[in-house]
This record gives structure tokens, C-alpha cells and sequence, in this order.
């Protein structure tokens, strides 16, 4: 069975279950008011940050096409993050796996450093204009204190701790460690300039508070000291963070991030003596965690929302680092990009639009959650790319399937155009963030809105989300936008909108009967349909006294982009 008929079975089986209970769907009214005039401080494209795996699949066919939609649909820079820069192997793509083969030794073991993988990964974003936010690890093979076993041959069937072999290890000589990230520098700037190497972010390791790391916080720290010493004498002018630990809302965690944080404030470095650690930026993870209930998946989302507000509290406890960066290192519904539905039921969100209204109504908390703490926000790594040669739409948690734009890649389009400052926007029918991070949506719908001034424009973007996955009436949205320039007389209104049959090439496949291999035409279908799309043709409105007046249904799971320009 394929897991979209599964997810058609759970949906109809939960659409009955309301029916045989007799409850009735109330459609839902929300008044959604915009003050063009009341401005609220520059946007920060906290979006722009995407992250995977297997490092391997940037260069082949699927990656390069999908990295450089990424790099055209917003107009400031696309950072990326991806595992496995240092792993030893033949540099051949596999799940949850990938490998440079950048360090190895000789026989009389000196070091043998060849970057034309790593150059291969690092070129490609570079050739997009895109930064690259490179991650120190893992632990080649000829570094490892414990080497065997250590490639690993994972699949969505196994149990996921059968990856943690031998590149998971610390290094039996920190010394050639740290002469290894030294060179990794060196190389990079001679490959690509200083100037352009110093506008990288350089994070060391990832997850090292689990099983990501075979050795004990201590040993974490020693190896962060020797990394970040190791860049900072190269070229000092490098952004350096850590730790990349999982989400601090968990009580393990939470001690890792704020012993960690101590350390690099207060602690003796391992690498120098002295106190304290060259320290730049602050990240962690924070992730969901969906499940099946009564026969539709159920989202997590305060789950994911209660690792943002941890770990900026424990951030902010620290008054020296209360204004440092802070990048959510992977911000995601739940922690396996690779595990396929086929296996977990409970990640049948994936291909349509509950993936797109819940990175909607999550990425607007997350400003939010900042606000609250006091603390600086630079940006949120979304950990999902694509999954070359794999069968279309099987439930990974990727942007795109095949060369196919799913839905929720249109969110990260419709956030691309909301440039400018925030402006102040009020729905009656949004759930406030406490209440968000107390239970997620669980009641009553978030149709919620954020919306943003440029120049001659205001964006207004809307969403209809729920944590449950069942069918449900259209919130009825009459929008109200007030504060216009008084030029803006005659203003444009053009609408796009992710829904069921807009920007969704998941819909448009099943349509098509789900085909394994689409015909040359089916596929430009395909590909058109995962573009994000209009709701009708641009209309011409006459705005009176700044003030301009819509109506819309939205979608359960839609989301809407309404821009006003003049």
C-alpha cells in the first residue's frame, strides 16, 4: 500500500468517526485587521536557513535544481547546513550518510588532506550565491579512537541507533585535530577569499548531548576549545558557535546547553588555559513530535515551541551572551528527515499541506518566543532537502520529491516576498503563543497573521492551522487593512495561496493516479504545480481614506498570501 493511500484510509476513517459521534463544524469567522502605519522594526529572515544529512546529494541532479530554487525565492542570502563534512568514505550518497574522504594518513601515519569532495559541496553553493554554515564533523576514520564499525548501511526499517558507529567518536589526538580544521580553513580561504570565508557561520559537531557523540560532555568541550582555537588562529574574523544540542526543553538537554554555555563563558579552555572559549553564536534544536490519535496524525507543535522558549530562557540567564546570535540549529515537526511514512504513520503530514500551515503558524511563534526572552534571533534552519532516486512523494521529510516542489517549499516562497518592516496585524482568530506553547492547537484553529511594509507594498500572510489532521470548513477571513500612504488610491491586490488545489503538486499526483513514472508531460505538470500559485488574477481596488477591504475563505491547512501594492 502506498502511504498516500494510508493517509487517505486514516482521513476517512476520522471524517466517519466525526460523523457517527453527530458533531457539527461551526464555520469559523476571523477578523484579521492590518495597520500599514503602525511599523514595528525591520523583518529578520529568520527562514533563510535550510539543512540535511547526506552532503553528497547537493551535487547530483535533484540537489543542484532544488538549491537553486532556494537561492532564487527570497532576495537575502540562503544559508545551508549539512552533516558528514568530514566523514571518511568513497563520497557515495546513502540515507542518513555521506562522506568527503577529507583526511586520511599515510603509513607512517601523517596526514593526507584532500578537499575534492568537500570543494565539490562548498562550490555549489557558493556558484548560488548561498553561505554555507559549515559543520566541524565527524570524526574521520584514521582520527577516531574508535573506528570499527564505520560506515553504516541504515534504511527506514532499522532502528535509528544502528547509524552511531565509529565517526560518532572523539579523536584519539586532538593536536591532529585541530591541524586538520586548521588546514579545512587555510584551504578555504586560498579556494574562495578571505572575505568570503569570514561570512560563514563554523559550528562544531551536531547533537553532541546524544548519541551524535560517543564521548562525555567534557570531552565535547575539549573538542569545541580545540576547533574554535584552531579557526580563530587562521582568521579570527570567523563566526564560531556551539553546541548544536538537541531540544533544551528536555531536562538532560537543558543541563548540556547551560553547562555548555558556562563553559565557554567561565571554564578553562583545554586547548589554551585560559578562561573562557572564542564564542560567536548560540545553537540548539527544537523539534515537534506528531503521533497517530484516533486514526489521524496528531502534530506536536508545542513540543517543538517549548524547546524554542527553554532554550532561549536558559540563553538569556547569561548576561554576556543575552545578545549574542542565536541560530535554531534544525527547526522541524519531529527529528527524522529520512524515516519514511511507510514505517511512521505518525509523518503522513509530510507531502501535503499540513507540512506548509504548520512551518506557517510555528515559524510566526518563533520572533515571538525571542521578544519575550529579550533575545537575539538570527535565524532557523529548516532540516529537510531531498532524497535523490527515491520513489515520488514516499514520505520523507524533503522540500521536494524527484525534481517536484512540495507544498511547503511555497511558504518559504511566500516568506521571500515579505520583505520590508512588520507592521502591526491583530486576528481574532489566532491562538496566543503561552497558549501555543502550553498545548499546541488542539482547540479551537489558529488563523493566525503576520504582515510586513516594503516599498509601495504590504504583504498580509494568513494561515489556517490545527494540530489534527481531520476535515473542517473554511475559516470565512474578512481582512481589514488601514494606514495606507495617501498615494495609495488605487491599489493592486494579488492573492496566492497554498491550499488543496493551489501550489500543491502532492494533490495535482494523485490526480494524476499516483504514478511511479510520469510521462515527460506529466511531469512539467508536476513541476508547475508544485510552483507557488495565485488565488484568481490581480485585482484593481479602490482604497479609501488608506483603508482597503477583503474577503476570502481559507482553508483548513491553507495559507494565503495577500499583497497590497500601490
Amino acid at each position: 500500500m502506498l502511504w498516500s493511500d494510508m493517509r487517505n484510509l486514516l482521513l476517512l476513517a476520522a471524517v466517519c468517526a466525526t460523523a457517527c459521534c453527530g458533531l457539527a463544524w461551526a464555520q469559523e469567522r476571523v477578523a484579521v485587521r492590518v495597520d500599514a502605519a503602525a511599523r514595528l522594526g525591520a523583518i529578520r529572515p529568520i527562514y533563510s536557513f535550510f539543512g540535511y544529512d547526506e552532503p553528497n546529494y547537493t551535487y547530483m541532479k535533484d540537489g543542484r535544481k532544488l538549491l537553486s530554487e532556494l537561492a532564487a525565492l527570497s532576495p537575502v542570502v540562503v544559508h545551508v547546513r549539512a552533516h558528514n563534512m568530514l566523514s571518511s568514505g568513497d563520497g557515495v550518497a546513502a540515507l542518513k550518510w555521506g562522506s568527503t574522504n577529507a583526511y586520511t594518513e599515510d603509513a607512517a601515519g601523517r596526514a593526507v588532506y584532500d578537499w575534492a569532495i568537500v570543494d565539490r559541496i562548498v562550490d555549489t553553493y557558493v556558484e548560488r550565491g548561498m553561505k554555507p554554515v559549515i559543520e566541524v564533523g565527524f570524526m574521520p576514520e584514521a582520527l577516531s579512537v574508535k573506528p570499527q564499525p564505520y560506515r553504516h548501511f541504515w534504511d527506514p526499517s532499522q532502528p535509528y541507533r544502528n547509524i552511531y558507529t565509529g565517526w560518532a567518536q572523539p579523536p584519539k589526538d586532538y593536536v591532529k585535530w585541530a591541524a586538520l580544521v586548521s588546514e579545512w580553513v587555510k584551504h578555504s580561504i586560498a579556494r574562495y577569499g578571505r572575505e568570503e570565508v569570514a561570512g560563514w557561520y563554523w559550528e562544531v559537531w551536531n547533537e553532541p548531548d546524544i548519541a551524535y557523540w560517543q564521548g562525555t560532555p567534557e570531552e565535547y568541550h575539549k573538542l569545541y576549545d580545540y576547533t574554535a582555537d584552531a579557526i580563530k588562529r587562521v582568521l579570527p574574523a570567523i563566526r564560531v558557535g556551539g553546541p548544536t544540542s538537541t531540544g533544551p526543553a528536555g531536562e538532560k538537554a537543558g543541563k548540556f546547553l547551560r553547562d555548555f554555555l558556562e563553559h565557554v563563558v567561565r571554564g578553562k579552555n583545554y586547548a589554551t588555559g585560559a578562561v573562557g572559549a572564542p564564542f560567536d553564536y548560540i545553537t540548539f534544536h527544537a523539534k515537534g513530535r506528531p503521533k497517530v490519535v484516533d486514526g489521524h496524525v496528531q502534530m506536536g507543535s508545542e513540543y517543538q515551541l517549548r524547546d524554542i522558549d527553554r532554550g532561549f530562557a536558559i540563553v538569556a540567564s547569561f548576561p554576556e551572551l543575552k545578545g549574542k546570535p542565536i541560530i535554531i540549529g534544525e527547526s522541524d515537526p519531529e527529528g527524522c528527515a529520512a524515516c519514511s511514512v511507510r514505517f511512521n504513520p505518525q509523518n503522513a503530514y509530510r507531502n501535503g499541506t499540513m507540512y506548509s500551515s504548520y512551518t506557517a503558524a510555528t515559524f510566526a511563534r518563533k520572533p515571538e518566543l525571542a521578544a519575550k526572552h529579550g533575545v537575539n534571533l538570527a535565524g532557523a534552519v529548516t532540516w529537510a532537502f531531498e532524497f535523490e532516486d527515491q520513489p515520488y512523494f514516499d514520505g520523507f521529510r524533503d522540500l521536494a520529491t524527484n525534481g517536484i516542489d512540495k507544498p511547503v517549499l511555497n511558504v518559504f516562497r511566500m516568506m521571500g516576498l515579505m520583505g520590508g518592516e512588520r507592521v502591526k496585524a491583530v486576528s481574532s482568530g489566532a491562538r496566543g503563543v503561552e497558549e501555543m506553547v502550553a498545548g499546541g492547537v488542539k482547540g479551537s484553529a489558529d488563523v493566525g497573521a503576520v504582515a510586513t511594509r516594503g516599498e509601495r507594498v504590504l504583504n498580509v500572510m494568513a494561515w489556517n492551522y490545527h494540530d489534527d489532521d481531520v476535515a473542517a470548513p473554511a475559516a470565512e477571513v474578512t481582512l481589514a487593512v488601514g494606514g495606507l500612504s495617501a498615494e495609495a488610491r488605487r491599489v493592486l491586490v494579488t492573492h496566492y495561496r497554498i491550499d488543496e488545489g493551489h501550489s500543491n503538486a502532492y494533490a495535482a499526483w494523485k490526480k494524476m493516479g499516483s504514478p511511479q513514472q510520469p510521462t515527460k508531460e506529466q511531469y512539467a505538470a508536476l513541476e508547475a504545480a508544485g510552483q507557488l500559485a495565485m488565488l484568481g488574477s490581480p485585482v484593481w481596488m479602490t482604497a479609501k481614506a488608506g483603508a482597503v477591504e477583503l474577503g476570502f475563505a481559507l482553508p483548513r491547512q491553507g495559507v494565503s498570501l495577500v499583497r497590497v501594492g500601490w
